[in-house]
């Protein structure tokens, strides 16, 4: 499917590695000039070369930026004054009981997974307005709707970026720029997976029979029963970022595996 975006410029954070990567690989598949970003210069690059192995002729660059401070977000929007996509997708995540969650801990989630989206929506979508088109994605979780009991923190930051999100779609009525979630379910990423294997360690079980576990008492809801892939999620994101995806502004679109037990 062409999804119409050939030549536009697009920064995905947090793209050093799971849906970040997947989703900077899935839009340089459709011609987009894709800037990949992390911390780790030395990670991006190998980011950046697995794309241009697989997608012949990718047009992929890498700016390195803690986007958790004001401070990285400033010196990346320094250096890419510009872009018709971003798509917000830094994230932490940190399974703690809700009393041992000190105030620093609160203020970490919060800026590198609200005030990182905040700040670059803010730099980026005047030009956006400008130019009459633009796409903004923030990637949010099912968490966001189901408040996880081991980490409140997480959840809260999820549900502040729809809120974020939905507040600055009615900002962009008829100007042709879009601004949507993705509320994604538990995914086969990076930090999950080492996150099922120390699990598994801990219980002396095979990172398989975690999985089942996981699947049948921390979700089980999940009407797909399996971690989701971040090929999967990566395709929804490349869709709202298509020009297909027009009409759709300030939605939170589901990629949860059947997680959620709502219509709405």
């Amino acid at each position: 499917m062409d999804l119409g975006i050939a030549n536009k410029v697009a920064l995905v954070s947090g793209s050093s590695a799971g849906i970040g990567l997947a989703t900077a690989a899935r839009l340089a598949a459709e011609g987009v000039h894709v800037w990949l970003n992390g911390r780790s210069p030395d990670r991006l690059e190998e980011a950046a070369a697995s794309i241009r192995s697989s997608v012949e002729s990718a047009k992929v660059d890498t700016v390195a930026a803690d986007l958790g401070t004001a401070a990285g977000c400033r010196s990346l929007c320094e250096r890419l004054p510009e872009v018709d996509i971003l798509v917000n997708n830094v994230g932490i995540f940190e399974p703690k009981a809700f009393g041992e969650i000190n105030d620093d801990d609160w203020l970490k989630m919060f800026n590198v997974n609200v005030m990182s989206g905040v700040r670059l929506t803010r730099h980026y979508l005047p030009a956006m307005r400008s130019a009459g088109w633009g796409r903004v994605i923030f990637v949010s979780s099912e968490s966001a709707v189901q408040i996880p009991e081991e980490m409140i923190h997480y959840g809260m930051t999820k549900t502040a970026q729809l809120a974020v999100a939905r507040g600055v779609a009615e900002t962009t009525g008829k100007t042709g720029v879009t601004v949507n979630s993705v509320l994604v379910g538990p995914t086969r990423s990076e930090g999950v997976g080492v996150f099922v294997e120390e699990l598994a360690k801990e219980k002396g079980i095979t990172v398989e029979q975690m999985e089942q576990e996981f699947f049948s008492t921390a979700r089980p809801t999940s009407l797909l029963g399996r971690f989701i892939e971040v090929e999967e999620v990566a395709a929804m994101i490349g869709y709202l970022c298509s020009t297909a995806a027009s009409a759709t502004n300030g939605a939170a679109l589901r990629v949860d595996g059947g997680v959620v037990r709502s219509i709405l």
